[in-house]
């Protein structure tokens, strides 16, 4: 049944991934080792990977006093790593014990962050304030059936001269079956309006089993995510795609400096993510 294309309403879909996010806080609790936190330096992997990049299309390249809404933020250890890199961070969820455990953290650690709590879909109307930089990273817009309504929420957060930055799993890799022992595409590449139906107690994290094991993702093209980001009005600044991830999408993949990646033999054939910058003007 994994994987399987399923008609599904919006509504629906969201209610079964909630309870989803909200069974995994626990587990990533520990999975994300937040004692790190402690150390008042460290910051997580996902943020000392994407700030080299997002850094030069900054003003004077720092995010020094710069206002920052991190969407699907989830227990907020990127948005304090974050702030520590110097920006006033807004961060945005759907799950009410994410952001409990997120502000938690936050207060342990000294750090100053808002916690939102909405869909990403709804974050213009629910969020207060205008935006330097909108930023969104790993494992987002999968959970999301409708990319124009999401690139509008982008659009209309950004103050004039503001900056999106998204890292994300790329669409190729998504495509192909993590279970096969080879590269093997199994799943559709380009989306029809249809869910990809999952029932999987385990998370990309840590050990445990979550209660509510349904989820409902949607694919998305590179296409659509760049055209949805235009129709929306946002320039285009730089487009990359990457050979690394931050978590093992198949038990065949290798662990590499800061992710894991394919064999070697085969690191050249597929992008394992994509970065995107764009501009509002």
């Amino acid at each position: 049944m994994n994987g399987q294309d399923v008609e599904i309403d919006w509504d629906t879909a969201r209610r079964a991934n909630q309870q989803n996010w909200d069974d995994r806080v626990p587990l990533h609790e520990v999975a994300y080792g937040l004692d790190a936190f402690d150390d008042p330096s460290h910051l997580s992997d996902v943020v000392s990977d994407d700030l080299p990049v997002l850094r030069r299309f900054l003003p004077d390249g720092t995010l020094e006093g710069l206002d920052l809404c991190h969407l699907q933020c989830h227990i907020g250890t990127d948005t304090i790593s974050l702030a520590r890199s110097g920006a006033v961070v807004t961060g945005v969820d759907f799950s009410a014990p994410a952001l409990h455990t997120a502000a938690a953290l936050a207060d342990r650690t000294g750090v100053s962050a808002t916690w939102v709590e909405t869909d990403v879909l709804d974050a213009r109307a629910a969020v207060s304030g205008d935006f330097d930089v909108v930023y969104t990273s790993i494992g987002t817009i999968c959970w999301l059936a409708d990319l124009d309504r999401w690139a509008a929420q982008i659009h209309d957060l950004l103050r004039s001269g503001g900056t999106f930055f998204i890292r994300d799993g790329h669409p190729a890799l998504l495509a192909l079956d993590e279970e096969a022992p080879e590269l093997t595409i199994r799943y559709p590449y380009f989306g029809d309006g249809r869910a990809q139906l999952w029932d999987d107690d385990s998370t990309y994290a840590g050990d445990g089993k979550v209660a509510h094991p349904r989820t409902y993702e949607w694919p998305h093209p590179l296409s659509e995510i760049l055209g949805a980001l235009l129709r929306a009005g946002l320039r285009l600044l730089h487009v990359d795609e990457g050979t690394t991830l931050p978590w093992r999408f198949s038990q065949r993949m290798v662990e590499v400096p800061r992710g894991f990646a394919w064999p070697e033999a085969e690191r050249h054939l597929v992008p394992c993510t994509y970065t995107i910058v764009a501009r509002k003007d």
